[in-house]
């Protein structure tokens, strides 16, 4: 594979990352980025700098930023991202294999692109359920600080990418660690949780000698 195919291998991962976080936001950045030049899109994948579609991805760029703000409207997003922003990230990585043909692309994308978007979206999930918990000390502020947060992220996440991929890549690669460790580590809890409660439930129904 050569060099360059490495590098919009690594930019791709990148992107996809942010996806993770915000689905419509860096297709709209990427789509930006391509119609000024500054990025190269593949030719099967240059619907992304149509008019129209950034018209759509501008719209929907919106309408997230400020439902994401909202508790109850956040989660809602967070279910339906479990498809959209894998998806997203899935066309961001394989639309930047410019030497690969379409399926062949669209594979590594596949990998490249859904899989890290599907982490980061699920440790961002539980970050926000985390925080959701304790709504009725913040009122609702501390889910809008965390998601402005990630709207920081993923903007500078996104030009990172774009402009110094080799970088953003060295710098996913940890976070992306970070997220399954964290989710291996709930995941642990709430099965010993489970067990914990099935025991003492057991104990209880078991007849006295």
């Amino acid at each position: 594979m050569a060099i360059s195919t490495i590098v919009q291998l690594m930019m791709g991962v990148s992107l996809a990352a942010c996806c993770g976080l915000r689905a419509w936001m860096p297709m709209l950045i990427v789509g930006l980025l391509a119609k000024a030049g500054y990025v190269h899109l593949s030719p099967s994948f240059s619907f992304l700098v149509r008019n129209d579609a950034l018209i759509v991805f501008s719209v929907a760029t919106v309408l997230e930023l400020l439902g994401d703000k909202v508790i109850v409207i956040d989660h809602f997003l967070d279910a339906v991202g479990t498809i959209v922003r894998p998806a997203a990230g899935t066309i961001l990585a394989s639309s930047m294999l410019t030497h690969l043909d379409p399926l062949a692309a669209t594979t590594f994308g596949l990998i490249a692109g859904g899989v890290p978007a599907f982490t980061i979206h699920a440790g961002k999930a539980v970050v926000r359920a985390k925080t959701s918990v304790f709504a009725h000390f913040h009122a609702g502020t501390g889910n809008a600080l965390v998601s402005t947060l990630e709207d920081v992220l993923t903007i500078g996440g996104v030009f990172l990418a774009a402009f110094l991929p080799i970088l953003a890549f060295v710098l996913v690669l940890p976070v992306m660690a970070l997220v399954i460790w964290m989710i291996v580590h709930l995941v642990r809890k709430g099965v010993n949780l489970w067990t914990y409660l099935a025991n003492r439930k057991s104990r209880k129904a078991a007849p006295a000698q």
